[in-house]
């Protein structure tokens, strides 16, 4: 796999898994915004050299504070978007999508910083009700304002289960600048072939679990009895009792209220467990091989709580490097060019 030198910023950054992903084919990162405080801890730990800025992204100066970039990189909040979201707020008679006061207008805020920069690359990452969000009208405006910032839009809806053992579809969107790039270099992108030997949810495993994950014999007793209950009506809503020798659910930043998309069955134990932060990292692909504790690299520097906040609101590195991969390949015809 070749590799490009090139400069980026990660935006939104949560645990930094555009940072990891685009760090293996040679980016450099050179400025961090993440407002949470305890994804801030997690992402200045395992990435000590590179400061992160906590402020309201909507508040920076974005000349002054923003430095020079080739590629911007960005998980924008997918809360609008997502269906458990929009189907929350609307319970709530709260807005969602750009409507939403708090967080729908973020990406409104990249716009203004693309418009300024104008970096060769935009890489953005998202759920996949985006696409069909507000009848598709919110992804018409996104590639809408894309294009008229003039940038060639690409974009794709990839489950991760070809890099990490769960089912994870997310929308990745790749936008290059069309005046830093010839049209033949732009129609040469493509995104990464789905890999046909899938990762199980075994090699990720914890082998010797701990006790603490199994789950109280309340909370165990009320999901067998909320899964009865909506079986009874018709619907699929219910605990996941996951197989070791498949493939997991999605992991969702709420997994630590009950564990119950991904429980594991224990021999000898009477109730199934939650995976523990450590399976959580591996699962999203925060490791370096599969099987294996977390390295020095990544240690839990948080609660669980937080943990299972962060790894189930993370982008997954093994995409964001396999896409990253073909971004390079437009980036060095784009050198070879030049240097001509």
């Amino acid at each position: 796999m070749k590799k490009a030198n090139f400069s980026f910023i990660d935006l939104f950054a949560g645990i930094g898994g555009f940072h990891l992903g685009l760090k293996k084919i040679g980016g450099r990162c050179v400025y961090v915004s993440e407002w949470d405080k305890y994804s801030a801890t997690t992402y200045g730990t395992w990435y000590s050299n590179t400061a992160v800025d906590s402020r309201d992204i909507r508040k920076i100066d974005i000349n002054r504070d923003i430095p020079k970039h080739d590629l911007l990189a960005g998980g924008f909040p997918c809360q609008p978007f997502s269906l458990a979201g929009v189907s929350k707020k609307n319970s709530m008679g709260l807005k969602h999508g750009f409507d939403d006061l708090k967080q729908g207008n973020l990406f409104v805020q990249i716009c203004k910083i693309i418009k300024v920069h104008q970096p060769k690359v935009v890489f953005l990452e998202n759920v996949k009700n985006l696409v069909s969000h507000d009848h598709g009208r919110t992804w018409m405006t996104i590639q809408s304002k894309l294009n008229n910032l003039d940038y060639e839009v690409y974009w794709k809806i990839i489950d991760a289960s070809s890099w990490v053992p769960q089912h994870r579809e997310r929308i990745y969107i790749v936008a290059f600048r069309r005046k830093s790039f010839t049209k033949k270099e732009m129609k040469n992108f493509k995104f990464p072939k789905v890999r046909k030997q899938n990762p199980i949810l075994r090699d990720v495993l914890d082998h010797k679990p701990i006790k603490k994950y199994m789950l109280t014999d309340n909370l165990w007793k009320y999901l067998v009895a909320y899964a009865e209950k909506h079986k009874s009506l018709g619907n699929g809503f219910g605990f996941t009792l996951a197989n070791p020798k498949g493939q997991s659910r999605t992991l969702s930043a709420r997994y630590y209220k009950d564990g119950s998309e991904i429980l594991i069955k224990q021999k000898g134990w009477r109730n199934p467990r939650r995976i523990s932060p450590s399976e959580a990292a591996r699962l999203m692909g925060f490791d370096d091989s599969w099987g294996k504790k977390l390295g020095n690299g990544f240690p839990q520097v948080v609660s669980d709580t937080q943990a299972y906040r962060q790894f189930g609101n993370a982008v997954c590195p093994h995409v964001v490097q396999a896409i990253g991969s073909e971004i390079v390949r437009v980036l060095l015809a784009r050198k070879a060019r030049i240097s001509r």
